[in-house]
């Protein structure tokens, strides 16, 4: 193959091996170190008019940066995208915003990154676009002429057909996906459903389909972490490591790690915690919990909402239960450096990881990750994370029950060494098979596989 071009909503922050918005360049990162490769996206600026793009070279790949017009960012991005497809594709239909003249900035913007894409490939060179922002691309660049294999691997989760035809444009964007050679979802669930809204079944070979005049497949392939990698940081000294260890003393440490969204039940998680408190009054003064959640699009009116309400209920948990030297609750609006991260998860005995909907959750798996087999922490998952389908060592919470999330911590803080080392390795060795890397390589095989080869197809 040619080189990899890589096309997201963001381009990656400083190196593709060092972290981007979602964590995208941190999954390719090995990947991009083996190949030649062109990274293209939008490289977070917003201007009054259009821009040249800015290039730049980390390494072997090409970075080619865009910036948005003030229209094409209230329209692309804050309307259409955030504003209609987040919360529709979350199953969060009364939060979902329509409006024509959005899904117009939305599909002429995709034609613009388009013009860009085509203006730097060369033949040979093979497409891989991500994520809910880009769904239109590959019909625009069909449109073109543009002919290479193109995938598209979508990182959130794939809605219910019920669900997705709530879209009034529903139609339009099932069809510009039959537009790309190979569609990856992060978890069989969603690949079944797109089946389901497209009313297919698996083809004799298990994953090619024939619709719109098109022929494409469509596949789950669950993302995973360098899991080596994140366990040797984990194992790293670290100040901010050391400074909360000395801050905890021998109070169990219960994290939790999110983006400020109201996809990632913060609230019910919050409420579940002061259940737990209510219902434990000998645990008072014996646990912290951290909860860091960096604020996310608070431009957004439904966004500042959910601060708000944290704000709240964050206030009211400590007032009602801190003690002149024991605060419950320690809820921060900032992020911190993966190493930092890394270093909290390992001293944890709970992980909270409880979203409403999610299409993975990269963090319960860097929180399995962090673990010391000597004492290891539990996971407590979501059963609606994508995650859940792997880690079978967790223990499952229905995230709409605070009461459940209560007993759950109560079980996780007083389950026994041996039962959570044997949940811990359940888990670990899920990671260590199901990695970045294998789930990059993958993928792209599958993209460069075509009819009628004699490689072995990935079955859905």
């Amino acid at each position: 193959m040619g080189r990899l071009v890589v096309v997201s909503n963001r381009t990656p922050v400083g190196n593709p091996r060092t972290g981007s918005t979602g964590g995208l360049a941190v999954a390719l990162g090995s990947v991009l170190a083996k190949r030649d490769a062109l990274w293209i996206g939008w490289n977070g600026e917003i201007s009054e008019a259009a821009e040249a793009p800015v290039h730049r070279r980390v390494r072997r790949t090409e970075i080619v940066g865009f910036s948005l017009t003030a229209a094409q960012h209230a329209g692309f991005y804050t309307g259409f995208a955030n504003g209609t497809l987040w919360p529709l594709f979350h199953y969060r239909l009364g939060l979902m915003e329509y409006r024509r003249s959005e899904y117009a900035a939305y599909l002429t913007t995709n034609d613009s990154i388009a013009q860009l894409v085509m203006s730097q490939i060369k033949p040979g060179d093979v497409l891989w676009v991500h994520d809910y922002h880009l769904i239109p691309l590959a019909r625009a660049l069909r449109r073109l002429g543009v002919t290479n294999r193109i995938g598209f691997f979508l990182h959130i989760p794939w809605p219910a057909a019920e669900v997705f035809r709530s879209l009034p444009v529903h139609a339009d964007l099932a069809e510009a996906l039959a537009h790309f050679d190979l569609i990856g979802f992060q978890t069989e669930t969603c690949a079944s459903q797109f089946r389901n809204y497209l009313g297919l079944e698996a083809a004799a070979h298990g994953w090619s389909h024939s619709m719109y005049g098109r022929h494409f497949r469509a596949a789950a392939f669950p993302i995973g972490i360098d899991t080596q990698e994140f366990s040797a940081l984990a194992a790293a000294a670290s100040l901010d490591g050391q400074r909360l260890l000395d801050n905890l003393g021998n109070r169990a440490l219960i994290i939790g790690v999110d983006r400020l969204d109201y996809s990632k039940g913060l609230p019910n998680r919050i409420a579940g915690y002061g259940e737990f408190l209510e219902r434990n009054p000998g645990a008072r003064g014996k646990v912290q919990y951290l909860q860091i959640a960096p604020i996310s699009r608070g431009e957004v009116a439904n966004y500042r909402a959910l601060r708000r309400e944290l704000d709240g209920l964050a206030g009211r948990i400590n007032g009602k239960h801190a003690e002149f030297d024991w605060t419950p609750l320690r809820y921060v609006n900032k992020g911190y450096p993966r190493r930092s991260l890394a270093a909290f998860y390992r001293l944890a005995r709970v992980g909270l990881v409880t979203p409403l909907r999610d299409g993975m959750n990269l963090v319960a798996k860097e929180f399995v990750a962090a673990q010391r087999a000597e004492d290891p922490g539990v996971l407590l998952l979501s059963e609606f994370a994508g995650a859940a389908a792997e880690m079978t060592g967790a223990l499952k919470v229905n995230p709409y029950d605070t009461t459940a999330i209560a007993d759950l911590l109560g079980k996780a803080l007083e389950m026994p060494y041996d039962e959570r080392l044997s949940r811990w390795r359940a888990d670990m060795d899920t990671i260590t098979r199901n990695t970045a890397t294998s789930w990059a390589d993958t993928f792209l095989g599958d993209l460069l596989h075509k009819e009628g080869d004699n490689d072995q197809a990935h079955e859905m």
